[in-house]
């Protein structure tokens, strides 16, 4: 009954700022917020919509079986979001996109530009349902399932509260709520850090010194070159999904695209890299003083998705972190799926449809994406993985990798391309990582990890220049923004 009552007074407050933000709303405000918003709005609201409940989750658990290492993901990410804010924001604000993919229309062709909006549906879709699961899961346990409610009614009610608060204001409203639920989810992980150290009996210097001193708090592995964990593999595939999950990501650049000016933008970007470093590490942390917790009480964590929920969604840390655990995941989540939802509905309208000033087509369209968001969740929850995270980032590898390929390709040559050819190679190259994973496995025993994201755009870019047309093509001055 607390979680319910925590979630309703949340969804409640939502709701009153989505009144309040969407005004007279029509498409340009939808899609675009009037390119008004303030840019250090967007970089504190852009750390919740990236964390997700996902990383509430997984993150802290992830210590169990890898220790600290997933930070040398993160400082590689700090060094993407470099790379998006200094190469890509310019090209976008050159051409005053309304979604990124009109600049592979503009630079290779039509179903070029097609093509990319198809893969970020895709990945969105199936990044985005991943992420919303946990949420759904750990409220079906802990709520849902007292009153018999099953799964399958619990997701659609869920999505249905994200479709309410967004179907009017859209992305203007996102750049609002987003900020609070960043707030409502720092609120709940730096309190719910201080209940655990409080019941280890530590204060915080010392919950620091024990964290330092635990055997799960190693980060760099630089000895073992055919480990997951290597820190050359982290670091370059945090470089690159940073690139392609923000800035070839429609849903995380549509925020940026609202702010006045490129330079705003770009203060933004930085701003928001900066954060989410020590961001993770506090998520990190709370898994280590988890794990303490864990062994002094004897207390059995099935799985490393369970180590958060096992003492924070049970009642075991008390009631008060029962009701900041609900916050923070719930803040995540939603953070995370609504703006997932919008850009999804901006992009088949602008990208797919071309009809960016139909404002009851995109009334339809943004129900048909809530549907099919219900859909893809339900269906992810049979084939659950034990770390839900690491399933997001190899759907990443697979769907984000053509995406990767077309960029370069359009922003690194001069040259054209055969625009027909452009959706078969971007179907090949997944297809072709697929089975060099499964015979490299089969031969030597190694398994792809991150490194697949970076894999699968070289192969979409070699792609390309086989069937590369003469067409040189310059952007537009800068002066033109």
């Amino acid at each position: 009954m607390l979680i319910l009552v925590t979630l309703l007074l949340y969804f409640s407050l939502l709701l009153l700022i989505s009144r309040l933000t969407a005004g007279r709303s029509d498409n340009d405000t939808f899609y675009r917020g009037g390119r008004r918003s303030p840019w250090y709005m967007v970089a504190f609201g852009m750390v919740g919509a990236s964390i997700s409940g996902v990383t509430f989750v997984s993150v802290p658990g992830m210590v169990m079986l890898s220790d600290m290492t997933y930070m040398q993901t993160c400082i590689g990410f700090f060094f993407g979001y470099l790379v998006v804010a200094f190469v890509l924001l310019p090209i976008y604000y050159r051409f005053r996109l309304t979604t990124i993919y009109g600049f592979l229309q503009q630079r290779l062709g039509g179903r070029s530009y097609r093509t990319g909006a198809s893969f970020f549906l895709l990945s969105k879709m199936t990044g985005a349902a991943a992420r919303f699961y946990m949420v759904c899961i750990i409220l079906q346990e802990f709520v849902f399932s007292q009153w018999h409610v099953p799964f399958i009614v619990t997701v659609p009610l869920m999505v249905l509260l994200i479709w309410f608060y967004t179907r009017r204001g859209g992305i203007r409203t996102l750049v609002w709520t987003d900020t609070l639920q960043t707030a409502s989810m720092f609120t709940a992980l730096i309190l719910i850090i201080v209940h655990v150290t409080h019941t280890l009996g530590m204060n915080v210097g010392e919950a620091i010194q024990a964290v330092a001193a635990d055997e799960h708090s190693r980060i760099f592995v630089m000895d073992d070159w055919w480990s997951k964990q290597n820190f050359w593999k982290q670091f370059l595939s945090g470089v690159f999904i940073t690139i392609v999950m923000t800035g070839l990501d429609q849903d995380m650049m549509q925020k940026n695209l609202t702010c006045r000016n490129l330079r705003d933008a770009q203060k933004d970007m930085c701003t928001y890299g900066i954060a989410f470093v020590p961001a993770n590490l506090l998520f990190l942390s709370l898994g280590v003083l988890l794990t303490m917790l864990a062994a002094r009480q004897g207390v059995v964590v099935t799985s490393p998705d369970a180590l958060v929920p096992t003492f924070a969604a049970s009642g075991a840390l008390g009631l008060v972190v029962v009701a900041l655990f609900t916050v923070g995941i719930v803040a995540a989540s939603f953070s995370s799926a609504d703006s997932a939802m919008t850009a999804m509905t901006t992009s088949y309208c602008v990208d797919l449809l071309q009809k960016p000033d139909d404002e009851r087509l995109r009334h339809r369209v943004h129900v048909g994406v809530a549907v099919a968001f219900t859909l893809c969740i339900l269906l992810f929850r049979m084939l659950h993985s034990d770390s839900v995270i690491d399933a997001i980032y190899v759907m990443c590898g697979y769907t984000y990798g053509p995406l990767l390929g077309l960029f370069a390709y359009a922003i690194f040559t001069k040259r054209g391309v055969d625009d027909r050819m452009v959706p078969y190679i971007a179907v090949i190259s997944p297809l072709l990582c697929f089975a060099l994973d499964t015979v490299v496995s089969h031969l030597v025993g190694y398994k792809f990890g991150y490194e697949l994201l970076m894999l699968n755009g070289l192969l979409t870019f070699l792609g390309l220049w086989l069937f590369r047309r003469p067409a040189p093509y310059s952007l537009p001055d800068e002066g033109t923004a």
